[in-house]
């Protein structure tokens, strides 16, 4: 006999363990007993419950256990529950978290764009089954209405006509020029930075709503007129802005060139 795990024979160790554990023949029919139980250990990794099979025929090796006393098998019971119970706990703790989180989120919001008093009677007012489901909405739509990229669609119109239309040229000089090529574009929701960065921007907007509706619409009285009015000039700026900024990027792309590689003397 010899071990297909050590090739140790019998002369080797006379006192070994041997074990004949699936259905192959020949010489990996035999194995000793430690170097088994040492190979189904590194398969395992610490999960005692895993399966193991033969490496060469992919029959289970039958392992079986010491009959466990009441209290050791209660204890186990247990642990083996509760393993399975808190992936289940733990996702319901953190839909729970997220969830009051945004309904959290929601009624700040409220109050930041109506106003403190008028968006506490509000709610006051409301219906709370009606709060429980709308708050956690605010800030699922904000983010919903960032990840509409409206600037795209402007950004096709414009390299589509702007060569017809002399004024860009006047006011932006190059923009309606031909391009040698067209560039390769990423997609914005593919970056985990971007994903980011549009998380953060539809949270934040209603601040910034408000500190714009403020700065530029002081002359309204009503606080919600005036945070509307100024998302509205924001995004309408912060959109210009953007579009232009692209585009200036798609020309830099589209005009770029490749050097020669520089020859070294006396090569």
């Amino acid at each position: 006999r010899s071990c297909w795990v050590c090739f140790a024979t019998d002369e080797d160790d006379r006192t070994a363990e041997w074990v004949r554990p699936c259905r192959c023949r020949g010489s990996t029919k035999w194995v000793h007993q430690t170097c088994l139980q040492r190979w189904v250990d590194e398969k395992q990794r610490g999960n005692s419950t895993a399966r193991v099979a033969c490496p060469q025929c992919n029959a289970e090796y039958l392992i079986v256990f010491p009959k466990l006393g009441p209290v050791v098998y209660v204890l186990d019971l247990a642990d083996r529950l509760i393993s399975k119970a808190c992936p289940f706990a733990a996702a319901g703790i953190m839909v729970g978290s997220i969830y009051w989180t945004a309904v959290t989120y929601g009624a700040v919001t409220v109050m930041q764009v109506v106003g403190h008093k008028e968006g506490l009677d509000v709610m006051e007012r409301a219906d709370p089954l009606f709060l429980l489901i709308g708050l956690p909405t605010i800030p699922v739509m904000l983010i919903l209405g960032k990840m509409i990229r409206w600037e795209d669609y402007v950004l096709r119109l414009w390299r589509k006509y702007s060569n017809k239309l002399q004024i860009l040229n006047s006011i932006f000089p190059g923009i309606g020029c031909p391009v040698p090529r067209i560039p390769a574009e990423a997609n914005p929701l593919a970056d985990h930075v971007s994903a980011t960065r549009i998380l953060c921007g539809a949270l934040v907007f209603p601040t910034i709503a408000t500190i714009v509706g403020k700065l530029m619409f002081s002359s309204v009285n009503s606080n919600l007129q005036r945070t509307i009015l100024g998302g509205i000039a924001f995004v309408a700026i912060k959109g210009a802005f953007k579009v232009y900024f692209k585009q200036q990027q798609y020309l830099r792309q589209a005009h770029r060139k490749i050097l020669n590689y520089p020859e070294q003397d006396g090569a």
